[in-house]
């Protein structure tokens, strides 16, 4: 990734101003973005991304709030263990973002920005400590299972259960390249955007985590996740009294029309922005409105203390 960003403007940019910091993780290095001061934002990536998502926003938001955005273990600048030293599941990504938050002394008056699988880490979290969130911020994601007569993308589940699938995703790199590609419907992502977002992924060994988060994908009892989305699921109604904004690309064909109707169905009072012709990457198709929008969200719902003396 070094000599990677040597030839990249983009991400050498985005390195040298985001620099971010390490936390050990039994061994195991997680790499994350603690920039500004304030009220604690918490960005979560998912699957391929990184925190290179992200960058847009945290300017946005780093000169009012402390914006703090890991990598998840296997992504990014964090470390990239086989199987043998890391257990590539939704439960450690939990654990992993608990065990990030405990050390950094955050445990109250948390907001949460939430993307593909950064939804179900989040919101499992949130589920986990409901009393430590302040607010909520989704983005074409999901933290319940597959909404009755929704059917599974053919090409996930090519990725997820065939042996070509992880030859696809772990040689050819084939799920960050058509990501970045086919995610970006409004704005299309520069050739050396695209690079970066792969520059973390530039082996077989090292886009395991890729492999990994499409293969937990929980659809039926029995796949390793699935009893901890329902137990999550079940939960969700404990958080209906935060303030939760939704912002999803419409033209997202994973977490598409349905899946948003099942965010409305459970969080009627949310307030929600529809882009007619975002994709999954909303956060690069509509960046300008993005910030715009979040930075509103937090100002109107200011987090109540109680008056010194």
């Amino acid at each position: 990734m070094r000599t990677t960003a040597t030839r990249n403007p983009v991400l050498q940019q985005f390195l040298a101003d985001h620099p971010g910091r390490d936390l050990d993780r039994a061994g195991l290095r997680l790499h994350f973005i603690d920039e500004g001061s304030g009220e604690p934002v918490v960005l979560l990536h998912g699957n391929p991304t990184w925190s290179f998502l992200y960058r847009h926003l945290i300017e946005a938001l780093s000169d009012s709030y402390r914006v703090i955005v890991p990598d998840q273990i296997g992504c990014g600048r964090s470390d990239k263990p086989d199987d043998s030293r890391y257990d590539y599941t939704l439960a450690s990504r939990v654990d992993d973002l608990e065990l990030l938050l405990d050390r950094l002394g955050l445990d109250r008056e948390l907001t949460l920005v939430l993307h593909d699988w950064g939804g179900i880490i989040g919101l499992t979290y949130a589920a986990r400590h409901p009393e430590r969130i302040a607010r909520l911020v989704v983005a074409n994601t999901a933290a319940f299972h597959k909404p009755a007569g929704k059917s599974f993308p053919w090409v996930l589940s090519l990725f997820r259960d065939r042996v070509l699938g992880g030859w696809l995703v772990r040689g050819l790199n084939l799920f960050v390249r058509g990501t970045t590609w086919i995610g970006c419907q409004e704005r299309r992502l520069s050739r050396a955007e695209r690079d970066a977002y792969a520059a973390p992924y530039d082996s077989w060994a090292h886009r395991i985590a890729i492999h990994r988060f499409v293969q937990d994908i929980p659809l039926r009892p029995g796949d390793r996740s699935y009893e901890l989305i329902s137990w999550v699921q079940d939960r969700l109604g404990l958080l209906n009294a935060i303030p939760m904004l939704i912002l999803w690309g419409m033209r997202d064909f994973v977490f598409d029309g349905p899946v948003l109707d099942e965010w409305v169905r459970r969080f009627p009072a949310a307030e929600v922005h529809r882009f007619p012709r975002a994709g999954h990457l909303v956060f690069e198709d509509q960046r300008d409105a993005i910030n715009g929008l979040v930075r509103s969200f937090l100002a109107a719902h200011p987090l109540i203390r109680e008056p010194v003396g």
